[in-house]
């Protein structure tokens, strides 16, 4: 078996929803914004943000800031605010000494994304990174797992981890992929999806089962 495994990014390897509500806290407050704004806020960012609703945002709410301001300014709140904890780095660093090959696979735009990357100190542990924006696909497409493992100089073909929270994303994905996988419970699982290899609900719980696997 392969000693490749692709980590999640949101939710699995960082607090995304912790982070966001830093994040949109100090960007309402910045440009003195009613409670309904950081209400609507909430609920069109919940899953992923993008560009275009902070441009919907700068119409709505008649900001004279630019879109692409704006944006920017909430990547630099995200990318602030959002954390790695120690113990996941640490067990990233013992997996990469005993020779793993460690992907980041993720949905989002790639300048958020690179930036969350960049400052949890993330960027540095991955031998690889495939993010949906770049490409314009989205997990569970299968050109993405492959994107994934390509950036990281290996193939699916040799198998090897997928580890997530999002059920259909992640664990179908990387079962469609070819992949063992590994979920982080939390999320309602859907009918008829293939079950994964293990459950866990801490990712820390994951990389002890591929050291395991490799003592």
């Amino acid at each position: 078996m392969s000693r490749l495994v692709l980590f999640d990014l949101d939710g699995t390897l960082v607090d995304r929803q912790s982070a966001l509500s830093d994040a949109l806290t100090c960007l309402c407050r910045s440009h003195a914004l009613p409670p309904d704004a950081e209400g609507w806020l909430r609920i069109e960012l919940a899953d992923r943000a993008t560009v275009d609703d902070f441009a919907r945002l700068r119409d709505a709410f008649g900001l004279e800031a630019s879109a692409a301001d704006l944006w920017q300014e909430y990547i630099d709140l995200m990318s602030a605010a959002v954390t790695c904890r120690p113990e996941v780095l640490k067990g990233l660093s013992r997996l990469r000494a005993a020779a793993w090959t460690i992907g980041i696979i993720t949905n989002g735009a790639g300048d958020i994304q690179r930036a969350k990357l960049a400052e949890t100190g993330l960027a540095s542990l991955a031998d690889g990174v495939a993010v949906s924006g770049d490409l314009e696909i989205r997990k569970p497409d299968l050109r993405l797992f492959e994107f994934a493992a390509s950036r990281c100089g290996v193939s699916l073909a040799d198998g090897g981890w997928m580890i997530g929270d999002n059920p259909a994303g992640d664990i179908g994905g990387g079962h469609q992929a070819g992949l063992r996988t590994i979920w982080l419970r939390g999320r309602p699982w859907p009918d008829g999806l293939p079950t994964a290899q293990h459950v866990v609900d801490d990712v820390t719980e994951a990389i002890t089962i591929l050291l395991n696997e490799t003592e």
